[in-house]
């Protein structure tokens, strides 16, 4: 294997890395200047390199510079005594693979060059293609549904309604819809409905005549217009204000519309695709959402899966996201581990998709080399384990009690307190064999409560003596 450098005019820093790699076996190469380095660098390059940051007769940035553009797999670590802002930035800027501020810990040091070897090691191996694949991605079957839905609507102008939770790509979505539609050719027409404040969603989306209101210097097309021949997206429909739910009405049965401060009906043609991660039966059953708003939207309903539904697709969505943001950023692209991917495949994920992606971006910019390991991982992602059971337990008490309120019982409190207070003391039992005291002081009440409630609940007790 090929040797690694150490560069630093400071002797004493030389000689520890020199005793600290011997020991572990690790062929090596120092130098004393920048010089030298670059004049070994026209023969054969090294393994991975460590520099100094200050040196006389040239920097380690200056160094790290001619390594990027000369050999640009080899990673260099950058060490410097002075632990300054600029100093780091400038280095990562420069595409430094880490950090090291002296003085260091040698275990951590030989660690940090150990992962560059890796990391330098799968450069000379791996040749990944940058391919860029299509933006929905998904071998899931549930995906696949969804492909499927697509082409049959392909040629269709039937008004379409995207359900599925935040962040799962119903824009996407509509967009694919669109675009595969024989209105491809004629504009898509995106708006938010719960991004835009009550007051100005009706001028959005009507547009206004000059001297509406306030402010209206001129007169403005709305999205209706914009959108006019070609499809209009109504995301989040389901937070749509009660008054502007029934001017949309009246527009998608005639096509007739006016705009704010109009006296002249205006005429629009267009494919409406809305999306909600609401549950819209509900909200109208609550009186939130017009029922004949909703039979108008709900000509044909396309549920997305959430992506711990689609858990086989992480792999392939984080590959691409990782690719993604390194086009952006122009960098090379980092890969995850199977360590790593195994981890992400066991969170929930309540983002989503875009949950997802923004992690890619910021691994991108943040994680230390070109392999990502669980380590790497920003820290509520590690921790993502004990929280996600908490979100899934609270996830599953909340659709329960939606489901007894849609069912009309009574006393809903009363029965989840029972269930939840016979399940902590069963599991307490358990755990303390039967032990009673035990058990009451680990759930923080009396003995004699305790024992009440064994026999209010009818729970098996164990034994009454500890």
């Amino acid at each position: 294997m090929k040797p690694v450098w150490i560069i630093d005019d400071d002797r004493s820093i030389c000689w520890v890395f020199e005793k600290a790699l011997s020991r572990e076996a690790i062929a090596h190469r120092t130098f004393s200047n920048t010089a030298d380095a670059l004049k070994a660098l026209n023969d054969a390059p090294p393994q991975v390199v460590v520099s100094d940051i200050r040196m006389p007769g040239g920097s380690g940035l200056e160094l790290l510079e001619q390594v990027r553009r000369r050999h640009p797999s080899v990673p260099v670590i950058i060490m410097t005594a002075y632990s300054d802002l600029e100093s780091a930035v400038s280095a990562f800027q420069g595409g430094a693979f880490e950090y090291l501020a002296k003085p260091f810990d040698v275990d951590h040091a030989v660690e940090l060059i150990r992962r560059a070897m890796g990391e330098s090691v799968r450069h000379d191996i791996v040749a990944e293609s940058t391919e860029t694949p299509p933006e929905i991605l998904g071998q899931a079957a549930a995906m696949q549904e969804v492909f499927r839905a697509i082409g049959r609507l392909s040629q269709s102008q039937a008004t379409v309604l995207i359900t599925g939770e935040s962040g799962s790509g119903k824009e996407l979505v509509a967009r694919a819809l669109h675009r595969h539609s024989p209105r491809a050719s004629r504009e898509f027409v995106a708006i938010n409905t719960a991004a835009i404040p009550k007051d100005l969603l009706e001028s959005e989306l009507f547009g206004h005549e000059r001297g509406a209101f306030t402010g209206a210097a001129a007169l403005r097309r709305g999205r209706f217009e914009q959108a006019d021949g070609g499809t209009l997206f109504l995301d989040e429909i389901g937070d749509m204000p009660a008054d502007l739910q029934t001017r949309l009405l009246r527009v998608l049965s005639d096509g007739h519309f006016y705009r704010v401060g109009g006296h002249q009906p205006l005429k629009t043609n267009v494919r409406i695709i809305a999306a909600t991660h609401q549950d819209l039966e509900q909200r109208v059953k609550q009186g939130l959402f017009r029922e004949d708003l909703f039979h108008r939207v709900n000509v044909i309903r396309l549920r997305l899966p959430s992506l711990r539904e689609r858990r086989e697709d992480i792999p392939l969505l984080a590959k691409y996201f990782l690719q993604k943001s390194a086009r952006e950023l122009g960098v090379e692209a980092k890969r995850l581990s199977g360590a790593a991917l195994k981890y992400l495949g066991g969170l929930d994920f309540p983002g989503n998709v875009r949950q997802l992606e923004n992690l890619c971006h910021w691994l991108t910019v943040m994680a230390p080399g070109q392999h990502i390991e669980v380590k790497d991982l920003p820290p509520e992602f590690r921790d993502a384990t004990a929280q996600s059971a908490t979100e899934n337990w609270t996830v599953s008490l909340e659709r329960e009690v939606a489901n007894l309120l849609n069912r009309g019982e009574q006393g809903v409190i009363d029965e989840l307190n029972k269930q939840f207070e016979k399940a902590l003391i069963s599991k307490a039992l358990a755990h303390t064999g039967g032990r009673r005291i035990e058990a009451a002081n680990l759930l923080g009440m009396g003995r004699n409560t305790l024992t009440r409630k064994i026999q209010e609940l009818k729970i098996d007790g164990g034994s009454v003596e500890d």
